[in-house]
Formats: structure tokens, C-alpha cells, sequence
């Protein structure tokens, strides 16, 4: 297995950042790593993600929301689990903040190939996390 991840604390409820992250469509506003998100985010839909570091290219997920306004899951990859990607947002609520953790493991027999080709995603995870950081804290949701 292999793993990216990111975190943060951001001055702002965590009503708030899970707010502008349900928000999908808004994306590209706060994170310019996100060309745009089709789709809308609820248990057990698909949406399609376009990447800077793909693109043009849709990455399909299936989300599913857990644990109220704390935890949501998106899961895509290949057929038969030859290589899935499983990313997680996580909010904890510390004071009058929030504690936020995105983190996304890579499994399957078809790691070990794709992994190699595949670019360092380390920067977009950070810059996704410090979007939604000082798009939380200048409170904005829409």
C-alpha cells in the first residue's frame, strides 16, 4: 500500500469547512489544482473529479459520508480491485476550530506498475488542504 497525505488546522467551525467541502462545484475557487468536479455529493454517488495533474482527464469516485459532518470517503480505481484509491477527509472539531486530514491510499496487484508512473501527488494534497484552510477561515462556503 501506498499513501499521500495532508492536514491542518483552520480557524473556522467545522460546520463550516464541511460546508465548502460538500461544495464541490466550488472547487476550483479555492484550489487551483481542481479544474472541476461533476456531480453531486451524497452517499453512494459517483462523481468525476478533473485534475491539473491530469489534465482533462475524469477521475470517476463513489463517495460515501459517515460519522455526520465529519468524515466523508471517496473510492475509485480499476476493475476487480487491480488498483483502487481510497481518500479520506476527516474534521475534528479543537476549540473553535477545526482539525482537517485528507488522506488517500493506493492498493492492488497493479500498484507497483502504476505507482511508478504515476506523478508525486504530495503538492496537490498541500495545496488542496491550505485552499480549503483560507477558504474556511475568510468564510466563504458558496
Amino acid at each position: 500500500m501506498r499513501s499521500y497525505e495532508s492536514s491542518t488546522t483552520i480557524d473556522a467551525p467545522p460546520e463550516l469547512v464541511w460546508a465548502i467541502l460538500m461544495n464541490v462545484a466550488t472547487y476550483p475557487d479555492w484550489d487551483s489544482g481542481v479544474e472541476r468536479v461533476e456531480g453531486t455529493v451524497a452517499h453512494g454517488e459517483k462523481i468525476k473529479v478533473y485534475s491539473e495533474v491530469s489534465p482533462g482527464r475524469a477521475f470517476p469516485v463513489t463517495v460515501s459520508l459517515s460519522e455526520g459532518e465529519r468524515r466523508m470517503i471517496w473510492r475509485g480505481g480499476m476493475p476487480l480491485g487491480l488498483f483502487k484509491g481510497v481518500r479520506t477527509f476527516q474534521l475534528q472539531a479543537a476549540g473553535a476550530g477545526t482539525e482537517f486530514a485528507m488522506r488517500e491510499e493506493f492498493s492492488g496487484p497493479m500498484l507497483p506498475l502504476i505507482w511508478r508512473s504515476m506523478p508525486d501527488l504530495q503538492p496537490s494534497f498541500d495545496q488542496f488542504t491550505s485552499g480549503l484552510k483560507r477558504r474556511s477561515e475568510a468564510g466563504a462556503s458558496d
